[in-house]
Parts: C-alpha cells; structure tokens; sequence
C-alpha cells in the first residue's frame, strides 16, 4: 500500500468516525428512551416555536434542544412537523363508553391526551369504582374527573326533586361530596339548567362549593341559563367564585339567544372586572355555533304545552331549520331531520310539532325509564365565538363523547387549528396550542402535564400545521380529523397513520389532597 492510498483510508476513517460520534452518543439512559427530532417544538406556554428534538425516557421527557441519538436509542424523525404537548379536553363526555371503547378513537385522533369527566352536574358514583375499573383495564387516553352535583342530588332527593332540598339533605350531599373528594376527584361541577340541579337554589349550590373548595378542589359549571337569564346566571358563578376562593370555570361559554348576539365585548368586560377582583374566573369554549342537549332544556318550566314559551325559543334560541333530532326513541326515522321537516312530516305546523314530540319522549321515559331524546340546536354566531375564543382565559374544549351526533365529539381541537389559526389567521398556532395544553392544564390543577418541559410527562402530539382539520359533519359525525399524525401518552404510541395502536397507557388523574 503506497502511502497516498493509507492516508486516503485514514482519513476516510477519521470521518467516518467523527460522523458516528456526531450521530450517537453514549448517553445514560435506563431503560433506552426515544428521541423525536426534526420536528418544530411549540411548548405549551404560549412562546413562540423552535427547531429541536425531544428525548423521551420513562415515559417523562428527558430532554429538549439540540440532540444527538443516544446508543441504542430508538428515534423518530418528525419531517419538519410540529411537536406539542397532548391536548386536555376540559369538559367530556367520553366516559360515557370509554370502559367499552379503551382506544377513545375519536378523542385520541383529535390529539387529546387527556379528558375530564364528570361534567354538566354528572359524574360516575361512586368515582372510586370507576377509577378502579379504568386502572383495571386502562384506555389509551388519561381521564381525570369532578363531581357532579345532579349525581349527588339524585342519590340523596330521589324522584322528589322538583324543589330546593332540605338542610339535612344538603348535608348529606355534603358528606357525598367529600367521599368522592378523597377518591381525587377535581372538585364540584353543576348542570343548573338540567333536572335536578334546575331545582336547586343558590345557598345549596354555594354549601357544596365551600366543601370543594376546604378540600383544595375546583367548580365547573354548566351555568343556569346560557340564554334567558344568562346575566344572572354568569352573576351567580361569579358570586360562588368571590364567595369561595377557589378556581371557577364556565363550562362551554356561549351566547346561546339573538338577543345576546354581538355582546361578546360585554360579558368578557364583567369576567375582566371579577378577574380584577381576585375571582379566579375562567371559561372553555368548542368552535360550533351549535350544541346538543335535550329538547326538554329550551323550556325551564319543563311544560311541553306552552306554545308561548316554544314559540318564544324557535324565534330567539333554535329556529326550526336549524333544530333537529340525534335521538328520538318513539319513532328513530325522525334522527337526522330538523323540526321543519318533521313538522311536514306530521302535517302540522313547528310549534305543534315541537309540542307533540316533547310530550311523546315525556311519555316514553316515564314508561321505559330511558332517555327518548336528544337534540342538536344551533343558537350562536361566529363572530361571538372568535371573540370568546380570543379571551386569554378561555381554553379548548369538546363537550363531546366517544359515541355521538355531534361533529364535536371527533372534530373540535383540529377544527380550531385548521379553520381559526390556518384559515382565519383569528390567532396564532403558538397561543392556539397553548389554550389547548398549558392553558388547560392549568385551568384544571395540573402541574406535570400540559407543557414540553424536562420532567413534564410524556403526553406529545406530532402534527401538521398544513393540513390540520376537522372532517366530522352533523351527517358524518364519526370522521376522524386529518394532520393529527402521531400522539403519544407517557411516551407510549397509541395513534398514528389515523389508527389507534394497541398500546393502552392511559391513567387515571387524582387531583393532589391536601
């Protein structure tokens, strides 16, 4: 061998070399973790996004920045993707069905890591078991949960509902309340537009919401009206806020009635002034200008017979065209139609119609004891939903299910990023992101999640920030997002390339006792 040739093979070993020491580090790492790099990393705090990577180990993020793979390291190259902390859905229904669906399809494929339980004044009871149950047989996604108030006002008035409750019935809610506090329960969270709560007073509500509050918990409210008396009823949570101390969340925050439309403005000024006050004060909101609920709900009087009061909400709160049937036991062909069309249907005009179907699902349950209905209402406008949307107090939810009519139960976080950030450019990606993870968190008590930060658990979502959107349709409800690529829960995969992976790492989140 001449001695160009030698020094030519050493340096191409020398190179060689320095590339495999660029590439691999000796790192000490027990067991091996994975590295994700390639990727735009947005935090969760609001700050703007950065190129880098980020080491997984234990199902807690090891490190972040500029990495090397570490020998034997697994690693994942994200294409220039954005990586962000897993989204929590700050009022579910999923626990609904999710001991029968563990994959959560249609809340993993959004990018929601976590979901909260026990929303609109029901809960599980007791919570111990269900917890119990989901540590048995874990899902794919985490589920913390509060206690609802209608659960225990239930369990303690029985069918004698219809009027505010006893102090000796109040205290044995309070005992209830405890018991499920001490199963880690979030803290209390009301449905006063639903049966039982609708009965209850503001003095019963507030004895509930002090024990939640000596216990170091939180309230979330599905406030008493989110139309008529939707002044009074933000005035009330307010109220329970000043009076407690705690945290307080207006679940789903809208403005549900024409007469309220275009008074955004208004309603974030008195949140703004609470908030000057010292009222921890704060909202969640799903970007649709319709919700689902029962017909039974647009009549607080609950009598089906009042065609002032019918005519009254198809004029102001839901007009017919946009009113129409998820669930309607006495006669299923009436799913999917809106009450116009099933006014035609019945030959009669759409208060009548109205009238009659809500008296026949009346019949129904009081004969079967199942629920008869359900509906999905449109009542609010864009305009209102950007500038709700917009409060840096309000964070992302669904109010969504694992099985349901409505596009929001698979569609409401992917739907934000890719029709209000991307299209709308109504906020930026970075303050998006952080309404939907730290923000959330935060909202709920969290401290190790919600964030990509060292030490933070390992709950990560890889997407798209070009294709990200929603899919789900009234009609199509079940179609899954696209631009969600791959989500993570404690540095467990459990969805990629649109399907859930048999991976279950899902825990259940116990809020801290004190």
């Amino acid at each position: 061998m001449n001695k160009s040739t030698y020094f030519t093979l050493l340096i191409t070993a020398l190179m060689l070399f320095a590339c495999t020491q660029e590439e691999v580090t000796v790192c000490r790492n027990d067991p091996p973790g994975f590295l994700i790099r390639n990727v735009e990393i947005i935090d969760g705090s609001g700050a703007p996004a950065f190129a880098g990577a980020v080491r997984v180990n234990d199902g807690l993020i090891a490190n972040i920045g500029d990495l090397q793979r570490c020998d034997g390291e697994t690693v994942v190259d994200g294409g220039g993707q954005t990586l962000t902390p897993g989204f929590i859905d700050t009022h579910s229904h999923a626990d609904s069905h999710i001991l029968e669906h563990l994959d959560a399809l249609p809340v993993v494929s959004q990018g929601i890591t976590t979901f909260i339980a026990g929303q609109d004044g029901g809960s599980p009871y007791p919570l111990a078991d269900f917890f119990a149950n989901l540590e048995a047989t874990p899902a794919t996604v985490n589920v913390a949960s509060y206690v609802g108030h209608n659960s225990l006002r239930s369990k303690v008035l029985g069918e004698d509902f219809r009027r505010t409750a006893t102090e000796d019935e109040v205290a044995a809610m309070i005992e209830m309340l405890k018991s499920e506090l001490e199963s880690g329960a979030l803290g209390l969270a009301t449905g006063l537009e639903y049966e039982p709560g609708i009965h209850s007073d503001t003095s019963e509500v507030l004895a509930l919401a002090h024990t939640a509050a000596d216990a170091g918990g939180r309230y979330i409210s599905h406030v008493r009206s989110e139309d008529r008396w939707f002044e009074d009823a933000i005035d009330e949570i307010i109220l329970i806020g000043r009076e407690t101390g705690m945290p307080v969340q207006v679940s789903h925050i809208k403005l549900a009635m024409k007469r309220l439309w275009g008074s955004a403005a208004d309603l974030i000024a008195k949140l703004d002034a609470a908030r000057a006050q010292g009222i921890d004060i704060t909202a969640d909101i799903y970007p649709y200008v319709y919700w689902q609920s029962t017909i039974m709900v647009l009549l607080p009087d609950r009598d089906p017979t009042n065609r002032e009061a019918i005519a009254e909400v198809l004029d102001q709160i839901a007009p017919p065209d946009g009113l129409w049937m998820t669930q309607f036991a006495p006669n299923p062909e009436y799913v999917g139609r809106t009450l116009t069309e099933i006014a035609a249907l019945r030959e009669v005009d759409v208060i009548t119609a109205f009238s009659e179907i809500a008296e026949e699902a009346l019949r129904w349950e009081q004969e079967t004891g199942e629920d008869a209905e359900s509906i999905i209402g449109t009542s609010m406008v864009e305009a209102d939903i950007g500038e709700l949307l917009l409060w840096p107090h309000t964070n992302i939810c669904t109010d969504g299910g694992i099985i349901n009519r409505h596009p929001r139960s698979a569609g409401a976080f992917p739907r934000v990023l890719g029709r209000y950030v991307r299209a709308q450019h109504l906020l930026s990606l970075e303050v998006a992101i952080h309404k939907m993870t730290g923000l959330a968190a935060a909202h709920m008590g969290f401290t190790d999640r919600g964030l990509i930060r060292q030490g933070a658990v390992a709950d990560l979502v890889l997407l798209d920030p070009e294709t990200v959107i929603d899919r789900a349709t009234p009609e199509e409800p079940d179609l899954i997002s696209k631009g969600i690529t791959s989500v993570w829960v404690s540095g467990e995969l459990v969805f990629t390339e649109g399907a859930t992976t048999e991976n279950r790492p899902g825990k259940v989140i116990r809020r801290l006792m004190q």
